[in-house]
């Protein structure tokens, strides 16, 4: 009985879960001992993984894949988010190289909007806000674009480009650059880690105010509620932006013989 209030209580104020220590993962983590935000974050993987299969199966039967449906549907709705990431990436990293990244762009961009934006919903806490998942999201793209970059120019060039174009600066820069490359993987998660915990200790706050002794969560939250989603869409944006810089950055040929000629 006293979990069933918890949980009603959950639709008035999301902080009344932080109070008693309660959200919809609490069972399965008193049960397997993984920790909540790494099962919050399975499912969401779970969950959209599902949603593409699903999404594949149904426009395998349309007769004409290039005729859109009629209204809002969700083809259509994934099919506009396809066509928004898909610009970016020509905009970014170029119309050229754009087909071999989209599906990690693509990927990466929902997997990290849908992970910021559950903890708006009542009862879910962001996996994002906990810095060991922003952390291996930062080293997930660090390991792809250095991987990206040694297929695109070979291991040995892409190594020489870390050197700069000035071979006799290349002892100075040499560990300049590879230092600042280090620290991306930890800069996009502390970046994405910290607005997320920031956004939720507002709500937070805003949730638990009271006046004279009367709870004012179902009218005060509201607009922060709306602040919250545009800044897991802002957040979730910056993060796959900088990536694709960085693929953009590892990816790109120069000429290292003319460069030092000059």
């Amino acid at each position: 009985m006293k979990k069933l209030i918890f949980l009603l209580a959950a639709f008035i104020s999301t902080p009344a879960f932080a109070a008693y220590e309660w959200t919809f993962v609490n069972l399965l983590v008193e049960r397997t001992g993984v920790p909540e935000h790494v099962l919050t974050f399975i499912g969401i993987g779970t969950l959209l993984t599902l949603f593409g299969v699903i999404y594949r199966s149904k426009i395998a039967k349309v007769p004409n894949v290039i005729i859109p449906d009629k209204g809002i549907t969700i083809r259509n709705l994934v099919e506009a988010y396809g066509r928004f990431i898909y610009d970016q990436c020509n905009a970014v990293i170029g119309e050229k190289d754009a087909p071999k990244y989209y599906q990690f762009v693509a990927t990466i961009f929902i997997l990290i909007f849908f992970s910021n934006v559950i903890g708006i919903i009542p009862g879910f806490l962001p996996p994002t806000e906990v810095i060991n998942t922003t952390l291996a999201l930062g080293v997930f793209s660090f390991v792809y674009y250095n991987i990206a970059g040694c297929k695109a120019l070979g291991v040995v060039d892409y190594l020489k480009h870390f050197a700069g174009p000035l071979w006799y600066l290349a002892f100075l820069i040499f560990p300049i650059e590879i230092l600042s490359n280090m620290i991306r993987p930890l800069s996009l998660g502390l970046r994405l880690q910290g607005v997320m915990m920031g956004d939720h200790k507002v709500l937070s706050t805003f949730s638990n105010l009271e006046v004279l002794g009367v709870h004012l969560s179902l009218f005060i939250p509201m607009p922060f509620y709306v602040f919250g989603l545009v800044i897991c869409l802002i957040q979730a944006y910056v993060f796959t932006m900088l990536s694709m810089v960085y693929i953009s950055l590892a990816t790109a040929h120069h000429d290292h013989d003319d460069a030092h000629a000059h």
